[in-house]
């Protein structure tokens, strides 16, 4: 078992950190005898964001990290001083080290997978007088990693059948319950599941995956998340450069299993609904076609425009059984659209909700805990561009226009009338390195979702 990277501070020994910004570092640097002020000249230190500086002492040593607001830290402003130091025990020098608990964790992880970290050094420990912050950030900076490790992992080895195992593994640690339905039964009680996978291998067979816990009489809350392992746009076929990331397409059945890790480990007082549509969309003789027309669990008929926007179908069946539980709230995450990167970037997923008041609440949690999203509209004006002339709905429009928000529309159809939903349209990935954030898999607006839970369902 790794030794956890956030520990009480009992008075052991530690090693100094100071956190400056550029307006206090003078005055830090007069407090200093001459060789610790030559040894941070020398390191040209400023106190500027994300500087890093190491100080003689006598025969030990302290560290100096540059930061926006020693006040007022963010998650991320000591995440490059555990990227670093030498591996070893630390603790803030002046107050508490708070919200950067998160920082100092994601910062040191890393995707051992295929290829042993030959250059890790093992761990540095960050002290906090905090102790009931401890558990908290731990647990949430685990669910990071999970996010993080499920997306890296390639298509091979991240198929339908991995994220059964993975739902399995997260039922059995916290008592919950899971049901797999594929088959007969999946073509039978999910038809649009069934058919955006069928094409798939044996060995990625599609299947429903559907995780329950927590009481009965509490209010029901559902998470959905899109498990499209891989996509190669079925037979509207991505370009070679298009398919080269489609591992991450599963990133949002990644974010609802770490946020319901969350949920059943903080005893949230909710009947959790987890529900996962697992699926490949493959090339062969059998994938489904433009033009077919799908039949969908809830009897409406869908023409397929574009075999590529296979997401939004499966995430529509799984929405229907969501909706049939009577649920206080609905949240689906899924790598959905390119529209919704093109409006915002990597970083900022793009929220559309029913309730104002909750995509308010989710904001303000994404905020608050730097964990950004985006509010984009559901204009009803919009959803007659997929009207289909042969079916009840298209599930692509044509026209080029407002993409994240059509396919918002399109899901609308499937969640039942007057149930509080919001959805989360995430890239799951990021195109660059940054402190605490590496390249590779992210969780975009898991922290937003998973502090508007705890608000609306507190513990008891």
């Amino acid at each position: 078992m790794k030794e956890p990277l956030i520990q009480p501070d009992r008075g052991q020994e530690a090693i100094p950190i100071h956190l400056v910004n550029k307006d206090g570092f003078e005055e830090f640097a007069r407090k200093l005898a001459a060789p610790q002020r030559a040894a941070l000249t020398a390191q040209k230190f400023t106190g500027a964001g994300y500087q890093v500086a190491i100080v003689p002492d006598g025969d030990s040593w302290f560290a100096v990290g540059g930061v926006n607001d020693p006040a007022a830290l963010s998650s991320w402003c000591m995440a490059k001083l555990a990227e670093v130091l030498p591996a070893g025990t630390y603790r803030r020098a002046e107050g508490e080290p708070g919200a950067a608990l998160h920082g100092w964790q994601t910062a040191q992880y890393r995707f051992t997978r295929y290829r042993e970290d030959k250059d890790a050094e093992g761990p540095r420990v960050l002290l906090t007088g905090e102790v009931k912050r401890i558990e908290p950030a731990l647990a949430e900076a685990n669910a990071v990693a999970l996010v993080r490790d499920l997306v890296n992992t390639p298509a091979e080895d991240m198929g339908p059948a991995a994220l059964e195992a993975q739902a399995e593994k997260l039922a059995k640690a916290h008592g919950a319950t899971l049901a797999v339905t594929k088959g007969e039964a999946l073509e039978r009680e999910y038809p649009m599941v069934h058919m955006v996978g069928r094409a798939a291998a044996r060995s990625h067979a599609p299947r429903l995956l559907h995780l329950t816990w927590g009481d009965e009489k509490a209010p029901v809350l559902a998470l959905v998340g899109k498990g499209v392992c891989f996509d190669s746009g079925g037979l509207d076929i991505k370009p070679a450069n298009g398919m080269l990331l489609m591992k991450k397409d599963m990133g949002g059945a990644a974010h609802v299993l770490a946020l319901a890790g969350l949920v059943m480990g903080a005893a949230l007082k909710v009947r959790l609904h987890v529900l996962v549509p697992a699926v490949e969309n493959a090339v062969a003789g059998n994938a489904f076609r433009p033009g077919d027309v799908l039949r969908s669990r809830k009897g409406l008929s869908v023409e397929i425009g574009n075999t590529d926007a296979e997401g939004r179908l499966i995430l529509a069946d799984a929405l229907v059984r969501a909706s049939e539980e009577n649920p206080d709230l609905v949240i689906d995450f899924a790598t959905l659209t390119g529209a919704a990167r093109v409006a915002l970037g990597p970083e900022l997923p793009a929220l559309m909700a029913r309730n104002e008041a909750t995509a308010a609440a989710l904001v303000a949690a994404g905020k608050a805990h730097d964990d950004e999203c985006w509010p984009l509209p559901l204009p009803e004006a919009y959803a007659e561009w997929l009207k289909s002339d042969i079916a009840d709905t298209n599930n692509a429009h044509s026209n080029g226009f407002a993409g994240a928000s059509v396919a918002g529309l399109f899901l609308d159809k499937f969640v039942g009338a007057g149930i509080d939903w919001a959805h989360f349209d995430t890239f799951a990935w990021r195109p660059s390195a940054k402190p605490g954030r590496p390249k590779g898999g992210e969780a975009l607006g898991l922290r937003a979702a998973w502090h508007m839970l705890r608000q609306r369902y507190p513990a008891g």
